[in-house]
């Protein structure tokens, strides 16, 4: 990153909370409005895709994706949740990454049961809702706390509160803490649950997660795959999209800023790769950096960045991923001559 020698702006003493506040930051940007945009399409009663994955790298701001998908839900269905007090059409969880040898269902299980009941003690076997506090009523006397009470529970719990879609955060956990010959299980699991309880499942991870759509044709046809991508420096639309994003940033911390970050965006998009949640973590240690030497200056953004050995790191991460996804993404349209007859496959976009 070329910059000029450093440049002071106003003191940051009345500023304590500006790291903080950065930190907070959840920037709905393009390309999280495209991705919400496809995803509520494909989100509807019956849908036949049973599992929803969404692949793309590492700081690219998939976690905010997966919140702004279950806090629009919940914004949208404010009057509907006003009648019926049980009703939580949007859930966010992630995989536990528990240190165990394999993936803990019991942990994932008991997460989402925090989240559609709140901190009641277990068990957790759920019979009804009560109509004027939305909470779960369990029979006296229940002790079930097995894998499959559990699990059970949780199937009884979505379907009480009319769940329409539950987000799973971090989903790469599930693949990397299981064994290549128990994948397949751990996704029938995911499907069965889906099924039961008419809950779409929605995974968002890494490009890992692309490798579960190989594993049968039955949950191949089942799953659909979006790929979130980057902001790439190839392409004039996200340098726009990339530059507005660091104006929100800019816009956020004015007297911390001054109109001084803007000059870096095309710096900071070949730094961070072009993805957004790296792009927040290099501005949030810089403004830390900053509130450390007391004044806002070039230096501090400078000794913020990735240094090359990491970003080379990530960047081959990506590469690697989209290779993988992209071809895979291809669709075709057969080619129909005026007979009716089939005559070639005909690759789309």
């Amino acid at each position: 990153m070329t910059t000029t020698n450093s440049q002071s702006a106003a003191p940051l003493s009345a500023l304590p909370d500006s790291p903080e506040k950065l930190n907070r930051m959840r920037i709905k940007h393009t390309r999280i409005g495209q991705m919400m945009g496809e995803l509520g399409t494909l989100i509807y009663p019956e849908s036949q895709d049973s599992i929803l994955l969404v692949c793309g790298p590492s700081g690219v701001g998939k976690s905010t994706l997966a919140r702004h998908m279950v806090d629009s839900a919940l914004q949208e269905a404010v009057a509907q949740m006003d009648k019926n007090a049980g009703l939580i059409p949007a859930v966010y969880v992630e995989a536990p990454a528990s240190g165990e040898s394999d993936f803990s269902w019991r942990l994932f299980y008991q997460r989402i049961l925090h989240q559609l009941e709140g901190d009641l003690s277990m068990p957790k076997t759920a019979y009804g809702i009560d109509a004027e506090t939305g909470r779960l009523v369990r029979p006296r006397g229940a002790t079930g706390n097995s894998l499959a009470a559990l699990r059970t529970a949780v199937e009884r719990a979505l379907r009480t509160r009319e769940t329409r879609f539950l987000v799973i955060d971090e989903a790469a956990h599930i693949i990397r803490q299981t064994r290549r010959n128990r994948l397949e299980i751990q996704l029938d699991t995911l499907k069965s649950l889906a099924n039961e309880c008419g809950t779409q499942m929605v995974l968002v991870g890494s490009y890992d997660l692309y490798q579960l759509v190989s594993l049968s044709g039955q949950l191949a046809r089942r799953t659909h795959v979006l790929h979130f991508e980057r902001y790439r420096q190839d392409r004039d639309e996200d340098l726009r999209a990339f530059r507005a994003c660091v104006q929100k940033f800019q816009d956020a911390l004015p007297n911390l800023w001054g109109q001084q970050l803007m000059q870096h965006a095309d710096a900071l998009l070949e730094n961070t790769l072009g993805c957004i949640g790296t792009l927040s973590a290099v501005l949030t240690r810089a403004a830390v950096l900053a509130q450390k030497d007391g004044v806002w200056s070039v230096d501090a953004l400078r000794r913020a960045l990735l240094t090359e050995a990491q970003r080379h790191q990530i960047l081959e991460e990506i590469l690697e991923g989209e290779a993988a996804i992209n071809p895979g993404l291809t669709r075709t349209m057969p080619h129909v001559s005026g007979h009716g007859s089939r005559r070639q496959d005909r690759s789309v976009a």
